[in-house]
């Protein structure tokens, strides 16, 4: 149960977390989701981060990953936001935000978790 508690409160906190830099990031003008990007890739960068200290010399206990990692970085992120707005390019035809905010998103993402590992690793 404690495990649980744990989770809820890090996700409380993690999506709280994304709807403010979703709400000053966004781009209504332009319907750039930048705050969406934005929290993709510090989340992902936060992750590695969160892991990599979780796997070396066990920094990290098992509740402090699971309230920071699974919790509040499963908040923070978000894949549904993103599909949906992939999905908004594309029926708009806006075919290269939709490649550039995608492949941008999912190669940045990808990266920051390595970096992260990396930055706790050094």
């Amino acid at each position: 149960m404690k495990q649980l508690i744990l989770v809820f409160i890090g996700g409380g906190f993690g999506s709280v977390a994304r709807f403010l830099v979703a709400k000053y990031f966004n781009s209504a003008s332009s319907g750039i989701p930048y705050g969406t990007f934005l929290a993709n890739v510090l989340g992902s960068l936060l992750i590695g981060l969160i892991l990599g200290l979780a796997a070396k010399n066990d920094t990290l206990t098992q509740n402090q990953t699971l309230l920071l990692a699974t919790g509040f970085c499963g908040g923070f992120t978000t894949f549904s936001t993103f599909a949906y707005e992939n999905h908004v390019f594309l029926k708009a035809g806006d075919f290269a935000s939709f490649f550039a905010y995608a492949i941008g998103s999912v190669a940045l993402g990808f990266g920051a978790v390595f970096l992260g590992m990396y930055l706790v690793k050094s």
